[in-house]
């Protein structure tokens, strides 16, 4: 996978996130995942078509999806699952988003699907894409979370 291509989402997450959430997450070094356990508890999934195929997964340990989401909402979750979940599709969404925007300024347009969220500790993220997966893990005060790119 071109990093050229993963630089947009990488960006993306850190302004999403701040814009949101007013949060500011700190990326650590890319890696290749091996396997498809996710590395957190709740996960945003969405497919991508176009220049490109594959996928974008944003996977947040609970800990740190409950203080984005509050972020998000002002403080005030009524239904913790349901909001989270939502929450975490949204942003997915947002990040997929605002990367597909800066990516077709670059002539790389790219449409999505409607995100899909899965929880629970070990959950397992099957990316569309047979090319290697790129993952980037983010730091923040709340906890961390992951991205994942397989685009193909």
């Amino acid at each position: 996978m071109d990093i050229l291509i993963a630089k947009p989402f990488i960006r993306a997450v850190t302004d999403v996130l701040g814009t949101m959430a007013m949060i500011t997450p700190k990326a650590g070094a890319p890696y290749v995942k091996k396997d498809h356990t996710a590395k957190g508890d709740v996960s945003g999934v969405i497919g991508l078509t176009g220049a490109v195929n594959g996928t974008l997964s944003v996977t947040f340990t609970k800990t740190c999806a409950v203080a984005v989401v509050k972020n998000m909402l002002g403080g005030d979750i009524q239904d913790l699952l349901s909001d989270v979940k939502d929450g975490v599709g949204e942003l997915t969404n947002m990040i997929s988003g605002q990367a597909r925007k800066w990516l077709a300024e670059s002539g790389t347009i790219l449409q999505s699907s409607t995100p899909t969220v899965v929880m629970g500790a070990n959950h397992s993220i099957a990316h569309l894409a047979k090319s290697p997966i790129m993952a980037v893990p983010f730091t923040t005060e709340f906890g961390d979370f992951t991205i994942e790119i397989s685009l193909e």
